[in-house]
Parts: structure tokens; sequence; C-alpha cells
């Protein structure tokens, strides 16, 4: 599924974010912006799969085992059943479930279909 032009300027805000505060060393504030892109690019193949790579890297940084394990699951699931079915509002990380559904953000639900 296509992201509308205003999700997918969304989701590029928060990736941008993500790398930004990623390069600061900030790597939980690019945690949190990655979640967010999660959240929005979540029913779109490619965003999908970018958020949890990115989520990956930073799991790799912190050298974070449940994390690095959590992403290597999502990746190839993102990649072959978001066409499918994606739990709304899930944040992508490892401290979630894959399959629980979670409140989506005030803030972001607008960009949900």
């Amino acid at each position: 599924m296509r992201l509308r032009p205003d999700a997918r300027r969304a989701w590029q805000s928060e990736m941008a974010a993500g790398r930004a505060a990623s390069t600061a060393g900030d790597l939980d504030v690019a945690f949190r912006h990655f979640e967010r892109a999660h959240v929005i690019g979540q029913r779109n193949t490619w965003a999908h799969t970018r958020a949890h790579l990115a989520m990956f890297a930073i799991g790799w940084r912190r050298r974070d085992p449940r994390e690095l394990l959590g992403q290597a699951m999502r990746i190839p699931a993102a990649l072959t059943k978001t066409l499918l079915w994606v739990p709304r509002g899930n944040t992508g990380g490892a401290d979630v479930g894959a399959l629980r559904s979670l409140p989506v953000p005030a803030d972001l639900a607008c960009y949900l279909d």
C-alpha cells in the first residue's frame, strides 16, 4: 500500500530525526523516532522494513541482544507480511509483542487509514 503524501512526509521526518539523533549519539531519542516512523509506515512494505532496519542498527550500536533478535525476526515479517496484516499502533520494538495492537498516539492518528 502506498503512503499518502502527508503520511510519507511525516514518515520521512521521523526517519530523518531518528538518523540525526543517532548521529548525535542519542540512541534513545533515535529509537523513539524510528518507532514513530514504524507506526506511520507499517502498512507500506518498504517504509515498514526500513523502520525495522533502523531499529536493528540502534540495537547493534547498543549491543542489545534482545533488540537484535527481535528485529532479526521482524525484518523478514515486514518484507513478507505487511500487505496481509499488521497490528495497528504497534511500535515495532522488541519490548512489544509483534502481534500486539497499541493505541495510536494522537498526533499520528491522522496519518493512518
